[in-house]
């Protein structure tokens, strides 16, 4: 790999041993995808719960904050996606306080390296959404899809190693989808029935998602008739990067990169129809009409401030069942506006808990349920859905009106 003079000099130690191990970190990656150079970055992103990154991670990280200033710190702007416990207002759901002290040694370390503590997973909502041809260095897959597909900008799926290396030398290996060629269209999707509300949208990012079932696969999608909002699109997004790894789609007419099949050379691939049958059969995979519901959770992504104005108003003047549990993640960001609204108060004199910068299934997400005795779970998000099967729950997926309406009955109606 061709580094800059001054990625060379940061390889050789001058600059201290933290970008010392970034630029060796950077090249393992960058020589594993044939990556040529280095390119300069705007922004990272730095994935990094505690239950992900263990003892070990936090102890490296502490390393690096332990150096003198002028070595420790980043170089271009570092943000954070959701932690594990919400220490704002401490009261753990099952977390144990060795892990919320692993999370305050966490977050003491990263402002020691002027990391800014963001928690967020929708930063592109939030802090500072990147341009169309902006190249940073994101870790969340839902970050990543969004940004790359709606925004335009250029990024990978960063590992939390490989995004702090990027925010200690400004570089990240110049391979994947830093590559205009690996931006054209692999896959084309022609959508037969229109998606209304979020979880709809949701499921069909899931169904392309499951088909083009790779990374390095860049479906392009026809047929959507209307321009989907800002959440309609991250819900879409988030599904499809959990059910296929997807980085990056197109929507003709639509995202910035495609006003036309000819932009993302797809004239001549194969049509691929997206049925109502397939939407129905993978939503219908989760359900569970007539049971018990021991939580519901609005999380994976993170609710914005439109998401929280919803949630609180189906929540208004009602009263959740004594035997169900309600939870909302949302960015600290985003809860201080919500709660100036009014919306927190809404969501709270209903029995539901807020939670600041966290996201459900990065916060010990088993061990939680275990501590609660929650196994049935609800929620509108089809990506968290997919996830906590995994995590000792069973999952079933509606409407945000169908998860209030059963938090209040205590069954899924």
């Amino acid at each position: 790999m061709k580094l800059t003079v001054k990625a060379e000099e940061m390889l050789a130690g001058e600059h201290g041993p933290a970008r010392q191990w970034a630029v060796q970190h950077q090249l393992q990656v960058g020589r594993m995808f044939d990556a040529a150079d280095m390119v300069a970055v705007s922004q990272a992103h730095m994935m990094a719960d505690p239950e992900s990154i263990g003892i070990a991670g936090v102890e490296l990280v502490e390393g690096f904050a332990s150096l003198p200033e002028q070595q420790r710190r980043v170089v271009i702007p570092m943000i954070t996606d959701p932690r594990g416990v919400d220490l704002n207002y401490y009261d753990p759901l099952g977390q144990t306080e060795a892990m919320a002290d692993l999370e305050r040694r966490f977050i003491a370390a990263c402002r020691a390296m002027s990391i800014v503590m963001t928690n967020t997973c929708i930063n592109y909502q939030t802090v500072m959404p990147p341009v169309r041809g902006d190249h940073v260095a994101y870790g969340d897959t839902g970050v990543v899809i969004y940004s790359n597909s709606i925004c335009g900008a250029r990024s990978n799926f960063e590992g939390g190693p490989s995004a702090l290396a990027a925010g200690l030398t400004g570089y990240t290996p110049r391979y994947g989808y830093h590559l205009e060629q690996n931006r054209k269209a692999t896959r084309r999707f022609v959508v037969e029935k229109q998606p209304q509300e979020l979880t709809e949208w949701g499921v069909l990012g899931a169904v392309i998602g499951r088909l083009a079932g790779s990374y390095w696969q860049v479906p392009v999608i026809e047929g959507i008739e209307r321009i989907p909002t800002s959440d309609e699109a991250k819900h879409m997004g988030a599904a499809m990067a959990s059910y296929g790894s997807t980085p990056l789609f197109h929507i003709v007419g639509i995202t910035p990169e495609c006003n036309s099949l000819a932009d993302v050379d797809a004239e001549n691939l194969p049509v691929e129809r997206i049925t109502e049958q397939q939407l129905s059969e993978l939503r219908g995979s989760f359900g569970a009409q007539g049971e018990k519901v021991d939580v519901v959770v609005f999380a994976a992504p993170q609710l914005s401030l439109v998401e929280m104005q919803h949630v609180a108003g189906l929540c208004r003047g009602r009263q959740k069942h004594s035997d169900t549990a309600m939870l909302v993640c949302t960015p600290a960001s985003v809860y201080t506006d919500a709660k100036a609204a009014g919306y927190i108060d809404d969501i709270e004199n209903f029995g539901g808990r807020v939670l600041q910068g966290t996201c459900f299934y990065q916060q010990y997400a088993r061990e939680i349920g275990e501590a609660n005795g929650w196994t049935r779970l609800l929620s509108n998000s089809t990506k968290i859905v997919n996830i906590l099967g995994g995590y000792g729950y069973k999952p079933a997926l509606a409407s945000m009106q169908e998860c209030v309406d059963a938090a209040v009955a205590g069954e899924i109606l």
